[in-house]
């Protein structure tokens, strides 16, 4: 038995996708289950041990490049593995048109959610057979009953995001107690105040807890040296690839970050989390995991900084 997983971005929606993998594996001990993932994020399902082949699709790239000849070379060279197998399931979890073109170029039989809770109905004539899965659920949920839908599994099954924390050094790290500080997201609505980050991060150093902020853009890396200064014994990481940043995340004391995808990781990793919304809502994307995991702030609502180390304390004491 061969099974095609489809949930090609963003960060955050491919670590939701995680547990349908799981899911799979705990109904067909035996079968090799592919994933097809945008190239920028093909480390998040190689961090699942059971994914037999991870399959790179470059939409966005490809996007900006469409008259280049190479990349037409590359969308060549895309069907041809994308079709090299013969697929007893292709499952879209993704719900968009861009997912569901993909999965009408697989071979096999196409799975994905009915027109009326597709999150782009147009999706819904790529698929052989469709299915109603409730719209207000978390995301994972909705992953997850899709897949028991497809597949007549039991929807009450333990969540697994079967991930484990990747064995790579991190040598500038040093061997102290340190939280994972996520301040950089997509837009600017989503950040927290800087303020709140010194207070919360003094906090911690006082408990012996160095504060470690994470960076990729200039802008985002003057962001976190901003707030490091202030900070007594805080870091600033050097640039970390997604499988480095996976390390960091997973040996953490907790994990303090706004709506990013790296806070979806930390709770998948079972890191102590805490997510911090300021402009969207975390109802149905929030941070979800079995462990310690705690949404605050919500649409115009952020947390203040008291409310997010009254939450910390909780873990921490």
């Amino acid at each position: 038995m061969r099974i095609l997983l489809i949930k090609t971005s963003s960060l955050g929606d491919v670590v939701h996708n995680l547990p349908v993998m799981s899911d799979l594996r705990r109904a067909f001990p035996q079968a090799a289950i592919d994933w097809c993932v945008e190239e920028a994020f093909v480390d998040i399902p190689r961090l699942h041990p059971e994914v037999a082949d991870v399959i790179p699709v470059a939409i966005r790239r490809w996007r900006r490049q469409l008259l280049h000849a190479s990349t037409w070379r590359e969308i060549g060279d895309f069907r041809q593995r994308l079709r090299a197998y013969d697929y007893d399931a292709v499952l879209d979890t993704q719900g968009l048109v861009k997912s569901a073109l993909i999965a009408w170029q697989a071979r096999g039989e196409r799975f994905g959610y009915a027109a009326e809770v597709a999150r782009e109905p147009l999706a819904a004539r790529a698929y052989d057979r469709t299915f109603v899965i409730p719209p207000n659920a978390h995301a994972v949920e909705r992953n997850r009953w899709l897949a028991a839908a497809a597949f007549d599994l039991p929807v009450d099954n333990p969540l697994s995001y079967g991930i484990v924390t990747p064995e790579l050094a991190l040598p500038w790290l040093g061997i102290g107690p340190y939280a994972a500080m996520l301040t950089a997201t997509s837009r600017a609505d989503k950040l927290w105040p800087e303020a709140d980050w010194v207070a919360v991060g003094k906090a911690f150093a006082e408990r012996g807890i160095a504060p470690v902020f994470p960076s990729g853009s200039p802008a985002e890396r003057e962001r976190a040296e901003c707030l490091a200064a202030a900070i007594p014994g805080a870091i600033v990481a050097p640039r970390l690839s997604l499988r480095e940043l996976a390390a960091l995340l997973g040996r953490a004391q907790l994990t303090l970050g706004v709506d990013t995808g790296l806070v979806h990781l930390s709770a998948a990793l079972g890191t102590p989390t805490i997510a911090i919304y300021t402009a969207t809502d975390p109802a149905l994307t929030g941070a979800y995991g079995p462990g310690f995991v705690r949404n605050l702030g919500n649409r115009l609502a952020p947390p203040s900084a008291a409310q997010v180390l009254a939450v910390a304390e909780q873990e921490l004491r």
